[in-house]
């Protein structure tokens, strides 16, 4: 199985495909790369032919998140409208014990399979695991790539709590396309534009959004967590936010930064419970304490300059474990998932849907494990776990989502 370098020849005219995710994240994302001289463009293909494709390029006992991220690409690529000679394919690799590590080898192997194996794959990491001599991380690429993902965050935030609410219908995507061009024009201007003017902006962007005019009923209020693909991506988990917005819910999603602060802070939980440098965590609590204050930044803007509500700050979820989970449990997304959970229901969202892919274990672990205790210590919660895969049909999830929202519904009204 060959690799395919992504040289620097190949940048100004190859276009790079990346799978369908965070779709409010990546309006700002792509345009930042795209500045940086990378043709990105986010694959919006789904349905039947995409899983098709990833079951017959994919070992069927591999998770449903590289099923659909490898169906996905091959569905693309055998669609007729790329130049398979000035393509190629990016995807993550995480670098933990996760299979997400191994996308990009069995991206490889199906490419080979499907006699496509000249096409590049790109590896986004921050481990250094596998380097292209036309894809490299510059300063200003990472600082913006970082106030993409903070400013995706707040959007995501501010739009989940505004849309269910909105008098006119499409105006609260409007508003969130509309910011995600003025940020986008504001990168262009200068590298140090969105430090300087990142205070302001998420005021500006608080007040934008409070000004929308809203409805002022109570609706079901409906949190998902989960594995990261299938929590973030409409493919992944059948359109669910789009589903739980017609049952007349308020969808709270946790925000991609949460998982950024895991990814930093198990490396100093390892330190602590292992052993290890003190140098580099010391360093990598400098960047936990960065984080945090883009936090408390963040919240701040929110509470000030509207009536929504900010996200919980990441290390006071992480806090309220309070023994429920083990720091040293990391595999899939670990301690975070049911510290999600706690969050949610701390500030006020009951009702949660954990969303379960086919063939990880770890996520079932962390996801389905802690529900009785989470129960136990919180009596309201109406915590409901969704397995997809290939094989689940959408009907059978959705007859669950609604046996969930009539519980629900019942507490609701006794609280009235």
């Amino acid at each position: 199985m060959r690799r395919v370098e992504f040289t620097e020849e190949m940048r100004p005219e190859y276009t790079i495909l990346v799978p369908e995710m965070l779709p409010t994240h990546f309006l700002l994302l792509v345009n930042v790369f795209r500045q940086h001289g990378y043709k990105l463009e986010v694959l919006q293909n789904e349905g039947p032919n995409v899983v098709n494709a990833g079951l017959q390029y994919v070992h069927n006992d591999t998770c449903y998140p590289a099923l659909l991220c490898i169906g996905q690409f091959i569905d693309a690529l055998q669609s007729g409208r790329y130049d398979l000679h000035k393509t190629a394919l990016m995807i993550t690799q995480t670098g933990g014990g996760c299979r997400a590590s191994n996308y990009i080898h069995l991206l490889r192997k199906a490419l080979q399979k499907a006699d496509m194996d000249y096409v590049p794959v790109i590896s986004l990491n921050a481990s250094g695991m596998e380097k292209n001599s036309g894809f490299r991380f510059t300063p200003g690429l990472i600082m913006e790539a970082l106030y993409s993902i903070l400013y995706g965050d707040l959007l995501m935030l501010l739009k989940n709590q505004a849309e269910p609410y909105e008098r006119e219908k499409g105006a609260t995507m409007a508003l969130v396309n509309d910011w995600a061009q003025k940020l986008t024009a504001q990168f262009k201007k200068s590298a140090v534009y969105p430090v300087v003017h990142f205070r302001r902006n998420l005021r500006d962007i608080a007040r934008s959004f409070e000004a929308l005019p809203r409805t002022g009923e109570e609706k079901i209020k409906v949190g998902i967590v989960g594995e990261i693909y299938v929590k973030f991506s409409s493919m992944g988990n059948n359109h669910l936010e789009r589903f739980l917005l017609e049952q007349g819910c308020e969808v709270d999603v946790p925000g991609l930064m949460g998982f950024l602060d895991y990814c930093v802070e198990v490396r100093i939980d390892d330190i602590n419970l292992y052993g290890g440098s003190k140098k580099e965590k010391w360093i990598y609590t400098r960047i936990m304490d960065l984080l945090t204050h883009y936090e408390k930044v963040i919240a701040k803007a929110v509470r000030a300059n509207s009536g929504y509500r900010p996200s919980e700050l990441f290390r006071s979820s992480k806090a309220q474990l309070n023994g429920l989970l083990g720091y040293g449990c990391k595999m899939g997304e670990g301690w975070l998932l049911p510290a999600e959970m706690i969050e949610l229901i701390e500030s006020g969202v009951n009702n949660i849907v954990c969303v379960q892919p086919f063939g990880c274990l770890p996520n079932h672990i962390v996801g389905k494990g802690p529900i009785h205790a989470l129960r136990e210590r919180y009596p309201k919660a109406n915590i409901v776990p969704i397995d997809y895969d290939p094989s689940a049909t959408k009907v059978n999830q959705e007859n669950r989502l609604k046996l969930m929202l009539s519980v629900a519904k019942e507490n609701m009204a006794e609280t009235v």
